[in-house]
């Protein structure tokens, strides 16, 4: 796979009834997309208690995506909600935020593996569960980053949706287990052509040791760039100019 190619916006699809698409995100599944630039995908957590696991790159040019301490300290925020941008490793701006009703986002606890998987929740291979067997995160990454020629160095700090983490004066970290209700909702804009990597399994902090990841609703729907006055472009100065840098690349 070349990473040679233009980065001229592609052609948007036009909607009249509804979204371009509506699907289930069942618990232990992974999934992936490249959204054009202006396309939003909602997530809705059915059931309450979600936690999706996220990774971000621009498709045109995988090696930029998401660069977690860049996002943070840019907008001098600890967790993401309303208004805020995920920036690339490049100073772009791969997706924003442009609704939120759960309001908490964790970006500082990482993703499970399969050995701390097997720790907390046991056995749960193919052999013995089939297709009911114990996904983790990780695992789940590199089976859909190998559809685009990535691998183990490719995976960055992620995103974890719907899930809070509460840090105290002393540093340490609780799972805060009731952050999600029943029907929240966060909706991403992509701001490049980016390609979306998704994982429903359990966040290495919640204490249950019973595998059930809840079902999420996936909906892609058309949309535009962000205009000149937008809640993430005016966030906060260093905001403005990453999306500003988005516009000069798609000139």
């Amino acid at each position: 796979m070349t990473n040679e190619t233009s980065h001229e916006p592609l052609p948007s699809k036009t909607v009249t009834n509804g979204p371009l698409l509506t699907e289930a995100l069942r618990g232990g599944q992974m999934w992936s997309r490249v959204l054009r630039r202006g396309q939003r995908l909602t997530l809705t957590d059915v059931h309450g208690g979600a936690s999706v696991a996220a990774l971000f790159y621009n498709s045109e040019l995988l090696t930029e995506r998401y660069n977690m301490p860049d996002t943070l300290k840019a907008q001098h925020i600890a967790r993401l909600t309303l208004g805020n941008s995920l920036f690339s490793d490049m100073g772009h701006v791969l997706c924003s935020i442009v609704e939120d009703s759960c309001g908490w986002h964790d970006t500082i606890t990482g993703m499970m593996n399969a050995a701390s998987s097997q720790q907390k929740f046991g056995q749960g291979g193919y052999q013995q569960l089939r297709n009911d067997f114990y996904r983790n995160s990780r695992d789940n990454f590199l089976t859909e980053l190998g559809k685009y020629e990535l691998g183990k160095r490719d995976i960055v700090a992620n995103v974890n949706f719907f899930t809070k983490v509460a840090v105290d004066a002393e540093g340490n970290l609780k799972f805060v287990a009731d952050n999600s209700k029943a029907g929240n909702r966060i909706t991403l804009r992509a701001d490049m052509n980016t390609l979306f990597v998704l994982s429903n399994t359990p966040h290495p902090l919640d204490p249950k040791t019973e595998y059930a990841p809840p079902t999420v609703e996936l909906q892609l729907a058309a949309g535009e760039p962000a205009a000149p006055v937008d809640v993430c472009r005016n966030q906060c100065e260093q905001s403005g100019r990453a999306f500003a840098l988005n516009d000069q690349y798609f000139l």
